[in-house]
């Protein structure tokens, strides 16, 4: 074997475990920016809307997408150039986190959506009770002028 090959084949050992290690070190980084338990389930807030928009705010992936989306061009740059010998483990974890992403991103939509939807709900509801409240007056004096015409 000539030392030229040599060479490359140690300089291809040597970027296929660095791209590896940044592999796993931008899944890393990505779990550790996910939100943090508490935050999605302990909210302090003065009324419905406040709890939904804390909510909201906590679902919030922030930096955890970019993370994840350097880890997967990674992984898929190693992948295609055949550098990974066993890359499953990898694999796994990334579609795994996909999943949480996507669990994450769909409560992010909903809550968003409910705390767009409850202020109309709200709004409907007082609407309703003064207008039953106007029709509860309304028969009561038609119930006084009954009486007085008897």
């Amino acid at each position: 074997m000539s030392q030229s090959t040599f060479d490359d084949d140690e300089l291809f050992d040597e970027a296929t475990m660095e791209m590896r290690e940044e592999v796993e070190a931008a899944l890393t980084e990505a779990r550790g920016a996910l939100p943090e338990p508490d935050s999605v389930w302990d909210v302090e807030a003065d009324n419905t809307l406040g709890v939904l928009n804390a909510l909201k705010g906590a679902l919030d992936l922030g930096d955890a997408e970019e993370h994840l989306r350097e880890a997967k061009k990674q992984f898929v740059l190693g992948q295609r150039a055949d550098a990974f010998e066993d890359a499953d483990d990898l694999e796994d974890e990334i579609g795994e986190l996909e999943e949480l992403f996507g669990d994450i991103e769909t409560a992010h939509e909903e809550v968003s959506d409910l705390a767009s939807t409850i202020p109309g709900v709200r709004s409907a509801l007082e609407d309703a009770h003064e207008a039953a409240e106007a029709d509860q007056e309304e028969e009561g004096e038609e119930e006084e002028e009954e009486e007085e015409e008897e």
